[in-house]
């Protein structure tokens, strides 16, 4: 018989695996297992001794045990590092899967959700650590499709079309406008509604927050310029999330995770100080993420306000 842990793939052993190399059943491998310090992920998986089992290693398990399915929506954006609305930076209890119609039967699992399709092109899949996951541009068509809101769907486009810091990691933008627009034009519940809220996407976007800060101001009929290139008189390039230009208005959105540090609590005071050194900026405005996502309207009369005095 085998050694039980070199038949494990990426830390992960399926009890198939074990049965075909000669190890017996009948609960006795299940003994064997737990006396050595495994952990059971499922049903018919185990993780080898010392292993943290995360969201990561659970999916492996189901794609060894499921190998038709792909990871993606929710699932899909954690590994693209693509941020979605009302998310804590990780993946949820519930794991995600797209299998094609027909190649095989559903799951009973509650920590599973497997979305049907017509089927999955190559072009629709690749491999992120070491999974297989709907391509970037599939995943931001699956949840703008499927996602409820319009804030929702925009906020993960967002994040995908930028280049930002996604959970202390910096990453180049995933997906262009372009090949969004070719992959929501597939025929596809919630299509239609996809491409409407398509034009709302803005690139420049620095964060979710900003993200809906923008929504907001344009449901009141208020577009500034997003992320406009400055320079302070001192010479520094500088990028304001927001400037209503014919006002030197200014509006700077501090999301949740900025001030992680000291060292980020200064880099951002002397940000502030920059920003109020500019010729185009008479005035800068700041708002914290509760002040966006919870009390949009204080968000939208301040800005009002100070643009009706800005004569």
């Amino acid at each position: 018989m085998h050694d039980l842990a070199r038949l494990a793939r990426g830390g992960v052993l399926l009890t198939a695996w074990a049965y075909a190399a000669g190890w017996p059943g009948g609960g006795r491998l299940g003994r064997r297992l737990r006396h050595g310090g495994w952990q059971r992920i499922c049903r018919g998986a185990w993780a080898v001794p010392g292993k943290e089992v995360d969201w990561k290693v659970r999916a492996r398990a189901v794609q060894l045990l499921r190998p038709e399915l792909v990871c993606s929506h929710g699932t899909a954006a954690a590994l693209h590092r693509v941020e979605v609305l009302d998310a804590t930076g990780e993946v949820g209890d519930v794991l995600e899967f797209t299998a094609s119609r027909g190649g095989g039967g559903g799951s009973a699992r509650t920590d599973l959700r497997v979305h049907r399709t017509a089927g999955l092109t190559e072009g629709d899949t690749c491999v992120r650590a070491g999974l297989r996951v709907t391509s970037p541009a599939r995943t931001v068509g699956d949840l703008m499709r499927s996602c409820g809101t319009r804030e929702g769907a925009v906020v993960a486009a967002d994040s995908a079309l930028s280049r930002r810091t996604v959970r202390g990691i910096r990453r180049e933008p995933i997906v262009h406008h372009e090949a969004l627009a070719a992959e929501l034009t597939a025929r596809r519940p919630g299509a239609p509604r996809a491409r409407r809220w398509l034009p709302l996407t803005n690139a420049a976007s620095g964060s979710p927050a900003e993200t809906i800060a923008r929504l907001h101001m344009h449901d009141a009929g208020l577009h500034p310029e997003c992320q406009p290139l400055l320079h302070s008189r001192s010479g520094r390039t500088l990028r304001p999330d927001f400037l209503f230009r014919e006002a030197g208005l200014a509006i700077e959105i501090e999301g949740y995770a900025f001030h992680g540090t000291r060292q980020a609590h200064a880099r951002d005071i002397r940000r502030f100080n920059e920003l109020t050194n500019c010729p185009a900026i008479h005035r800068v405005l700041r708002f914290t993420a509760t002040d966006v996502f919870h009390h949009p309207t204080h968000v939208i009369t301040t800005i009002r306000t100070a643009l009706g005095n800005s004569g």
